[in-house]
């Protein structure tokens, strides 16, 4: 079974289909030239298992910088044939992959519409031929029984910025049935104060009170209490997850705490290891036989989902909460560790009602999201990498970057990944940490690093160095001021494959340019009112390249506390300037206004 495409590609269908009837076609709602879709039918007389099935082509390697996947983490060079793919499921990545070119430009971008089930994709060198030999292979993992199945593979062939190319992948998958992305409230897209670096398990209401004052009068608008409410254990395990029982060791009256943070102005969201029954939990005794594994090192197993009292007791979980403690969303963790291990019982045993670990862990995400949606329509819920593919869509409203203290460059990376294909759902940093001992400057490259995303705090406020407290004020004041370009603007992550060293944000009136590297930055086309442009570097100067005459510019020029350091106005042609600058300090270009002006 095969299907030639107008350019001369070739995809056919690998694999042994049983008693399904396959056919392949191309599918002409999409017109664009560049972007086709293939769509991959199975039809069966009576229901059966679907058989693994590839759809597999040839690309020639012509142009081609590197490769990029949600989860390929910093290693973005190109891989040969004999090298493992890349995997995604609904709670695990997301089955896209993109070649770019050296100039970041969309070489080959292929997506699958099954964001549900396990898939895997291939794009890796055949050093005979120096073409790619691609495929996207369905039914990875054996599913439920069905008569009839419908695959759409999406092939983007267009020469433009490989981000244009992800961001049409963003918005083909929102618009598949049943991917319905979840509206985002105000509050998903507002600075948060988080618990976890800050105070880890040893919470105490008052001291965070203490902080969340603090961070309320900087611009924070909620705040997430992190691992630790629900045991006085503090070895950082799960073994006493399960119950999700208040320790009052710990936070003696939820309730009373919440509401002191309510009245700071600040939401309150809750942490919770949705998947884990802890071994010390009084759940263990329930649920120890109705487990997809057990992880000893954790001290916990993860609940099937696949029985139904299982969902009812973890939906009803969230549900009382909001109803005890009027909480404002729930940071749900660790989703990504519902699967089927290879020692998991198998589906429709007795008291199960659903065959798929996947399709089982769908319905649960969507009972609790309805549920809790019930009691309040713009609850918070916060999901974490990995598990931030397109269904995930339908249930977060936040996605944040995967754990990475301390670590600037990785969490560029990761809200930048996180960006590329989440559409309008709010891209979250990973919490900002840093050393006290460290200059304002070098800790400022922290935040300037996630500027691109929605910033969470978690440092002790009330113990940071003045020096530090005034450039986190500045820069959370910087980025409330710019939410709207920085969040909703044309974003142009630019250099891949050197994970993102300068990054652009555009609206018709503002630009915002992050250069994290000693870099000449263009600044091409016309000028709109006003160019930010953010040193994310040491350096003491930034690198600026016109493409054609300015006129004349008031320069404004501001460190990283947010002093100004210069002003001056400045007629440039077009060419290479290089301006003084504090080290992780911003320049702001404006068009000089009115007459008078030199």
């Amino acid at each position: 079974m095969k299907i030639t495409l107008p350019d001369g590609c070739e995809i056919r269908v690998d694999g042994q289909s049983g008693s399904f009837e396959v056919s392949l076609s191309l599918a002409h709602h999409n017109a664009e030239a560049g972007i086709h879709d293939i769509r991959l039918v199975l039809q069966a007389p009576a229901p059966a298992v679907p058989p693994v099935l590839s759809m597999k082509w040839s690309w020639a390697a012509v142009d081609v910088q590197g490769l990029w996947h949600p989860s390929v983490e910093r290693s973005r060079g190109l891989i040969p044939d004999w090298w493992q793919g890349f995997s995604s499921r609904a709670v695990f990545s997301a089955p896209v992959i993109s070649l770019y070119g050296s100039r970041g430009n969309n070489v080959l971008t292929f997506a699958c519409s099954d964001v549900l089930h396990p898939v895997e994709l291939h794009a890796g060198l055949h050093e005979e031929t120096s073409c790619f030999h691609c495929s996207v292979t369905l039914c990875a993992e054996p599913g439920p029984p069905v008569d009839h199945l419908e695959v759409v593979l999406r092939l983007d062939t267009r020469s433009h910025p490989y981000y244009e190319a992800l961001r049409g992948v963003g918005e083909w998958w929102a618009g598949l049935p049943g991917c319905e992305p979840s509206p985002v409230p105000e509050a998903a897209r507002e600075p948060l104060y988080s618990t976890w670096y800050s105070f880890h398990q040893q919470l105490k209401p008052e001291a965070v009170e203490a902080d969340c004052c603090l961070a309320a009068a900087m611009g924070c608008r909620t705040v997430i209490m992190d691992d630790g409410w629900q045991t006085s254990d503090e070895t950082r395990g799960y073994a006493y997850c399960g119950d999700w029982r208040v320790s009052a060791d710990k936070v003696p009256d939820l309730k009373a705490h919440v509401g002191s943070i309510h009245d700071l102005g600040m939401k309150f969201m809750l942490w919770y290891a949705v998947p884990f029954i802890g071994k010390h939990s009084e759940a263990w005794e329930r649920f120890k036989d109705k487990l997809l594994y057990v992880n000893d090192a954790m001290g916990a197993g993860v609940a099937d989902p696949r029985y139904p009292d299982v969902r009812e007791y973890l939906t009803g979980i969230y549900e009382q909460a909001v109803r005890d403690w009027d909480l404002d969303g729930f940071k749900l963790d660790f989703v990504d560790s519902f699967y089927a291990a290879k020692d998991s019982p198998p589906g429709k045993g007795h008291g199960q009602d659903i065959l798929s670990v996947p399709e089982a862990v769908d319905k649960l995400l969507g009972s609790i999201i309805s549920r809790l949606r019930r009691l309040k329509p713009d609850i918070l819920i916060e999901f974490r990498q990995n598990y931030i593919g397109p269904l995930m869509r339908k249930y977060g409203n936040m996605f944040r970057a995967g754990d990475c203290p301390n670590d600037a460059l990785q969490n560029r990376m990761k809200t930048i990944d996180i960006r590329l294909i989440c559409g309008t759902t709010a891209a979250h940093a990973d919490m900002l940490m840093w050393n006290p001992k460290e200059t304002p400057a070098s800790a400022a490259l922290q935040f300037i690093n996630v500027l691109f995303s929605v910033p969470q705090i978690s440092v002790r406020l009330d113990r940071l160095p003045q020096e530090h407290a005034a450039m986190l004020a500045f820069w959370l004041s910087f980025w409330r001021e710019h939410r709207e370009v920085l969040l909703d603007g044309r974003l142009e992550p630019l250099h891949p494959e050197l994970l993102y060293p300068l990054v652009i944000a555009r609206t018709a009136q503002q630009w915002i340019i992050a250069a994290y590297q000693d870099m000449v930055i263009p600044l091409s086309g016309n000028l709109p009112d006003r160019v930010h442009v953010v040193n994310g570097t040491l350096l003491s100067r930034l690198v600026l390249e016109l493409d054609r005459d300015s006129g004349p510019l008031d320069v404004n020029v501001r460190d990283c506390q947010g002093t100004v350091t210069a002003k001056y106005k400045l007629n440039w042609n077009s060419g290479v300037y290089a301006l003084e600058v504090p080290a992780a300090g911003v320049i702001t270009l404006q068009p000089v206004r009115g007459r008078g002006h030199d």
